[in-house]
């Protein structure tokens, strides 16, 4: 099958869900990280050739059918609570209400074209129908909205054929830049992840920053990485109701909060330090160490009393603990092997969790992405 036949059918994209291991949340802040993407959970988008561009809603998570009358006022006084205006048209109240899949996809088309158009990257003039599917359990923390992004993305690099034209470690803020569009807040660890896969060491000092435009990212074996639990709720009804401060802390120059930020930053450092070692030990404490920082950062009625909860579950069989992202799941570590992993299990399943054990997805940059990223 020729490139020109492959492309007339289209292209199907995953983006997988994201772990944040260690540094999260000084990826907001200058500091570093340390991530890795699952298979456990994924965000696919599809891209076919089309007359004209249309962006095909969900079924599910962009819900613009309904079984009657009763069941529509019923959605729609529940995306009023979670802050839908009321003059938001019903077909969109869905999507604003869970993903916004629709909108992720209509924001990253609108800043890959500017990013185009910026860089004097020249596109056909074609169109294309684009759609979407999530297992990504939503408010989990595992970056399911940037997946979906993430995902559309490399669909269109591929559709347009200029992949090699938009550097590795641009496209991440791409990604950024079309969530910005939507008002989400967050910082470009969960974005690194995805575009490279696997498992990566980021480093995000205003220095890269300021001279490169994005961080220093290293690719590293997944092997390194120990046997890790996920750990989450079915329903995330708690997870955390009060607005943080920490931002605004930060920004005014608030020494507790740049002192423990520097801190969450070196742990990154010194996990990376601590896998190279194959130092299980280390790595829990230093993951201890991450969660108890940022609960004095940001207070318990900011992180929810569930999202507590599942840390301090795995807690007390022993097991290391932290959030994968700001709340929502949690990743563990069994520093003691089988049967502290056992012990998760019963404890979770008794506090009525979701506990599986993390399979680490593969990095999925080619072979000439990676070399450009060694020669950089």
């Amino acid at each position: 099958m020729t490139a020109a036949t492959k492309a007339e059918m289209g292209f199907e994209r995953h983006a997988y869900a994201r772990v944040g291991l260690l540094g999260n949340p000084s990826d907001v802040y200058n500091g570093k990280a340390l991530s890795f993407t699952i298979t456990d959970f994924s965000a696919t988008v599809r891209l076919r050739p089309s007359p004209e561009l249309l962006i095909q809603p969900h079924p599910h998570h962009d819900l613009v059918a309904f079984p009657s009358l009763p069941h529509l006022r019923e959605d729609y006084h529940c995306c009023l609570k979670i802050g839908v205006p009321k003059h938001v048209e019903v077909s969109r109240l869905q999507n604003e209400g869970y993903y916004g899949g629709v909108r992720l996809l209509m924001a990253i088309c609108k800043v890959f074209y500017n990013h185009c158009i910026q860089n004097n990257i020249s596109l056909k003039a074609e169109n294309f129908t684009l759609s979407y599917d999530t297992n990504i359990p939503r408010q989990a923390g595992l970056s399911g909205s940037s997946a979906i992004a993430c995902a559309a993305l490399n669909c269109l690099l591929d559709f347009y054929d200029v992949r090699h034209l938009i550097k590795v470690e641009l496209r991440p803020n791409l990604i950024l830049d079309a969530e910005k569009e939507l008002g989400i807040v967050a910082g470009l660890q969960d974005r690194v992840a995805q575009v490279y896969g696997g498992l990566v060491y980021m480093d995000f000092s205003q220095e890269h920053m300021d001279k490169l435009g994005h961080g220093i990212y290293r690719p590293l074996d997944v092997n390194l990485l120990p046997p890790l639990y996920l750990i989450y709720a079915e329903n995330p009804s708690d997870s955390g109701k009060v607005h943080s401060s920490v931002r605004q802390r930060w920004l005014n120059g608030d020494e507790f909060i740049i002192s423990c930020m520097k801190e969450v930053a070196q742990l990154a450092l010194d996990g990376h330090r601590a896998l190279l070692q194959k130092d299980c030990t280390e790595l829990a404490r230093l993951m201890n160490r991450n969660f108890d920082l940022r609960r004095e950062m940001f207070g318990d009625d900011v992180l929810g009393s569930v999202n507590i909860k599942m840390v301090e579950v795995a807690r007390s069989v022993g097991a290391s603990s932290k959030f994968t992202g700001s709340g929502g799941a949690v990743v563990a570590l069994c520093p003691d092997g089988e049967a502290q992993a056992e012990l998760l299990h019963k404890a979770c399943q008794e506090a009525g969790f979701v506990v599986q054990k993390i399979k680490v997805a593969p990095s999925v940059l080619s072979d000439e992405e990676l070399t450009s990223l060694s020669t950089c």
